[in-house]
């Protein structure tokens, strides 16, 4: 058996949001088997499951909510915790959206891999895709389908010298999590941040925690982690959307110029159509366990 995993222990950070530009205490604690990952309005004391069904607006982050409340850029935690193979987890987040850190999901890593994650009493359950399901809007598709273990292709295509037709492809069952993907930031154009900000959004927003890129050239001093970091920004970003699916996928995604609306609409005619899937628990050796859930930290 494979075993669900949460944290060792709870652990606490601060950091900016990106739209509010507010100060925000987040902690993560362990969680039961089968309880997933729940978000909690610390502030407010309102619980918010990280599920599609509480997906609530997709435009420029995904955020989660009910009549109450909401939670906005969940998606760098929960790419995070995906990567690492996290099944349980509850996190209290101090007020509107979870704080951007450097704009990458690895500030998050360090945090779970300092929290320690331990194996629980239950089996991974695991979503294997049997069929193909996709969606498109014109020139945007994406689609997940059957395939051993789990990988992500994206296809990133802008109207900018360093970003036309650049395709990335990680296959989760050779390549790390943390290595290849935790790294790469998000990223936004000059003059589309200077408008955000003078509506009032993108209010964190800075060099620190963004790649911005001018009509040619990247703006930052330090220039990119990755030569293709932008591309490993929208696979970071994909694997978190996909993670409100409820449990790990076992298939391929193929994605074109999505983001994370996209990402929500496939995730929501995944679950509407049930004979695309299979839930079943996840009983393979360690190896193979990889393969789905991103990346095995050694459990405490």
């Amino acid at each position: 058996m494979i075993a669900q995993r949460t944290l060792d222990h709870s652990i606490r950070c601060s950091g900016i949001g990106l739209h509010s530009g507010r100060k925000i205490q987040l902690i993560l604690h362990p969680s039961a088997e089968d309880t997933g990952i729940t978000f909690i309005r610390s502030d407010l004391g309102i619980k918010i499951p990280a599920t599609s069904a509480h997906v609530t607006d997709t435009r420029l982050c995904t955020t989660i909510g009910n009549a109450e409340t909401s939670i906005s850029t969940v998606e760098h935690l929960l790419s995070a915790l995906a990567g690492l193979g996290v099944d349980n987890a509850r996190i209290e987040v101090s007020g509107p959206e979870v704080p951007i850190m450097d704009g990458s999901s690895a500030p998050f890593v360090f945090l779970i891999q300092c929290a320690g994650i331990r194996e629980q009493g239950k089996a991974k359950k695991v979503m294997r895709m049997l069929k193909r399901v996709e969606v498109s809007d014109g020139d945007k598709r994406c689609a997940l389908y059957p395939a051993a273990g789990f990988k992500i292709g994206y296809l990133l295509d802008y109207d900018h010298p360093l970003l036309r037709n650049r395709r990335v492809e990680v296959d989760f069952s050779h390549q790390a999590y943390t290595r290849e993907i935790s790294r790469a930031r998000t990223f936004g154009f000059l003059h589309e941040i200077e408008a955000l900000q003078k509506a009032g959004l993108a209010l964190g927003g800075s060099l620190e925690n963004a790649i911005v890129l001018d009509t040619h050239r990247v703006v930052n001093e330090g220039g990119l982690r990755y030569e293709d970091e932008c591309v490993r920004h929208k696979i970071l970003d994909t694997l978190g959307d996909l993670s409100l699916a409820g449990m790990p996928i076992v298939g391929a995604f193929e994605g074109e110029r999505t983001g994370h609306e996209m990402n929500h609409l496939l995730v929501e005619a995944l679950l509407a159509d049930p004979s695309s899937y299979r839930i079943e628990e996840l009983k393979l050796d360690h190896s193979e366990a990889a393969e789905v859930s991103g990346e095995q930290v050694q459990p405490a």
